[in-house]
C-alpha cells in the first residue's frame, strides 16, 4: 500500500496513512479517463443553441425576380440560405447532448486519477482543515504552510462553511466534497488536498 505524509494546517508532519491500493494504487488507465472527461463535458452542455430556417425566417414570400429573361440565377426566395439574412441550412437546434457510461467506468477513471497524483506527487493529506471563521488570509496561509501552489482541489468529507467560504476568493484554488468528485476537476487542479476523513470515505466509496 502507497503510504504518505499526514500534515496539519501549520504545515507541520503530525502522522503518515497507508492508502489503499485499490483506490490510489492502481495503474492508471488513460483511455477510461478520456472517456469520462468526455463524457462530463458532455453532460454539463446545455444544448440551447438554435438557429433559424428558412422556414423560420420572416419575409421572402414573393419571388424576387421572374424565372428567365433576366440574366441572373434563378431565385424562390430572399429568405434561401445563400441569402443575406436568410435561413441557415443544417444549423443546430436545441438537443440533449448528455449520455450515460457504465459506472464502473466511472469510478476506474476517478481512481486512476487519484493514483496519478500519488505517482506525481500532488496529493497533499491533513489531519483536518478547521479554521475559525471566514477569513481567506487565514487559508492563503494554511496553503503556504503546506507548500501547495498553482491550481488546488480541496476536496473535503462533508460542507465547512468557514473553509469553503475561505477559499473561494482564492485564484487557481476550489473546494468541492468527496460525494461530488468529477475527472474534470480532479485533472483540472494540479495540487490534490485531502484530509484524514476525506481518504476514508473516498476509500469506502471507490474500494
Amino acid at each position: 500500500m502507497p503510504k504518505i505524509d499526514v500534515y496539519n494546517i501549520e504545515g507541520k508532519k503530525v502522522s503518515d496513512i497507508e492508502l489503499d491500493k485499490n483506490v490510489f494504487g492502481i495503474k492508471p488507465n488513460e483511455k477510461i479517463v478520456h472517456i469520462a472527461l468526455v463524457n462530463y463535458m458532455a453532460n454539463q452542455r446545455q444544448g440551447t443553441a438554435s438557429t433559424k430556417t428558412r422556414a423560420e425566417v420572416a419575409g421572402g414570400g414573393k419571388k424576387p425576380w421572374r424565372q428567365k429573361g433576366t440574366g441572373r440565377a434563378r431565385q424562390g426566395s430572399i429568405r434561401a440560405p445563400q441569402w443575406i439574412k436568410g435561413g441557415i441550412a443544417l444549423g443546430p437546434k436545441p438537443r440533449d447532448y448528455s449520455y450515460k457510461i457504465n459506472k464502473k467506468e466511472r469510478q476506474l477513471a476517478i481512481k486512476s486519477v487519484l493514483s496519478s497524483k500519488v505517482l506525481e506527487n500532488n496529493l497533499v493529506v491533513v489531519d483536518k482543515l478547521d479554521l475559525k471563521e471566514v477569513k481567506t488570509k487565514n487559508m492563503v496561509k494554511a496553503l503556504e504552510n503546506l507548500k501547495v501552489e498553482g491550481k488546488t482541489l480541496i476536496v473535503l468529507p462533508e460542507k465547512n462553511l468557514n473553509v469553503q467560504a475561505s477559499a473561494r476568493n482564492i485564484e487557481g484554488v476550489k473546494t468541492t466534497l468527496t460525494n461530488t468528485i468529477n475527472v474534470y476537476d480532479l485533472l483540472k487542479y494540479n495540487k490534490l488536498i485531502l484530509t484524514v476523513e476525506a481518504v476514508k470515505n473516498l476509500e469506502e466509496v471507490y474500494a
